[in-house]
């Protein structure tokens, strides 16, 4: 689950210059005025040759010496670790968290049983998303992962929502790390071997050379693998012992977004947004049925009842020129979509792309024309994922 709000679209990325390797924890520093954050692996990125630009707000690895392309097929044949303590980390707690939480989502949360996750997006009463969010059911209610982007107004939106009787905080004092791949349970399973048997979208609490660690089977690159909770003054000792693993490569910004896009998943900022509604952007599956109490519900129950006005699709290039965020799509003459992410795939060597196109237009094999710069490239519309997921189920 990446953002690609405020700085965060792969295209735009700015790389900066390097900062005096800074002690273990997020700490702030001001670049052109602007308060710049840095998470408890910053000094180990630079150690790592990282080339680090800012994203949402925190100085990050674009990319490591190997480059995106490498990094991308490392994940995708080991395992790669991310550094995702960017992201936000939040607890709501009380006997009634599930319930009210659910009530600004599409539901399901109520009946979560302890270790269990969720993904799912909160509401707004226009249909629209405010963010994409994975749930976990813990013993005190509910902790919360939001995207880095839309930490601000999800915690000022969530304590504004809430009842008096959920307790909301949030958790600036966690880091969080990704290890993901073909290798990933191999790997972490000679570390904590209770993880080895969890099912996807579950989660335990373990031990990995005495850091304690909440860990979950989840991620967001189509792969297997694990997500990893734990204080941020224990971040760089885990991150450093999980390098050393055989088969572990550190992995950037740059290869998570190729590693999403191949995986079909929405980019919130791209796919997903205020005005995009879930029904819109592929997740009608987040939806029980017989519910119809969420925000947005009349507009989103009139998408699942006949048909949304467009939809997210895939998109397959023909020939080698990239078509990237915002490229408009014609049919004929008349613009019927325009592209939501797009990029060279280090997987199937070509380019491809996701887009929310008019539903007349969503059908696979559908010939469109995508406008880049002064040239017309030919696509055609293709089912999602293009890399199958290879999940644990």
């Amino acid at each position: 689950m990446i953002n690609a709000q405020q700085s965060g679209r792969q295209a735009d990325l700015i790389p900066v210059g390097d900062e005096p390797i800074q002690p273990t924890g997020i700490i702030v520093c001001i670049t052109g005025g602007a308060a710049v954050k840095q998470t408890p692996l910053f000094d180990l990125h630079l150690r790592l040759g990282a080339k680090m630009t800012e994203f949402a707000g925190y100085r990050m690895p674009l990319h490591y010496p190997a480059g995106i392309i490498r990094e991308h097929l490392h994940c995708r044949s080991r395992a790669g670790l991310f550094d995702i303590s960017h992201m936000g980390q939040c607890r709501i707690v009380g006997a009634r968290a599930a319930q009210a939480l659910e009530t600004l989502t599409p539901g399901g949360l109520a009946g979560l049983p302890p270790g269990r996750q969720k993904y799912t997006v909160l509401l707004n009463p226009q249909g629209g998303v405010i963010d994409d969010i994975i749930v976990t059911r813990v013993a005190t209610g509910l902790a919360v992962v939001v995207n880095a982007g839309c930490k601000d107004k999800d915690y000022a939106y969530l304590r504004q929502a809430l009842p008096e009787d959920c307790e909301f905080s949030e958790q600036n004092d966690l880091a969080l790390l990704a290890l993901q791949g073909p290798e990933a349970t191999s790997i972490l399973g000679t570390l904590a071997p209770e993880v080895a048997q969890l099912p996807f979208m579950h989660g335990c609490q373990a031990q990995i050379a005495g850091i304690p660690c909440r860990i979950s089977r989840s991620g967001y690159t189509g792969e297997d693998g694990f997500e990893i909770s734990l204080a941020a003054g224990d971040a760089q000792g885990l991150a450093t012992l999980l390098l050393q693993q055989d088969g572990v490569a550190p992995i950037g910004l740059g290869a998570r977004d190729t590693l999403r896009l191949e995986a079909g998943l929405c980019l919130y900022g791209h796919e997903l947004g205020e005005t995009v509604s879930p029904v819109e952007a592929g997740l009608s599956w987040l939806f029980p049925a017989g519910r119809a109490d969420f925000p947005g519900s009349e507009i989103i129950l009139a998408h699942l009842r006949r048909g949304p006005p467009r939809r997210r699709v895939g998109l397959s290039i023909e020939g080698k020129l990239p078509v990237r965020e915002g490229a408009p799509l014609f049919n004929g003459e008349t613009q019927i979509g325009a592209v939501s992410s797009g990029g060279y795939s280090p997987s199937l060597a070509r380019p491809i792309a996701m887009a929310l196109v008019e539903t007349e237009f969503a059908a696979p094999g559908t010939r469109l024309t995508a406008q880049v710069r002064d040239q017309c490239v030919a696509v055609s519309v293709c089912k999602l994922p293009f890399v199958p997921h290879r999940y644990r189920r």
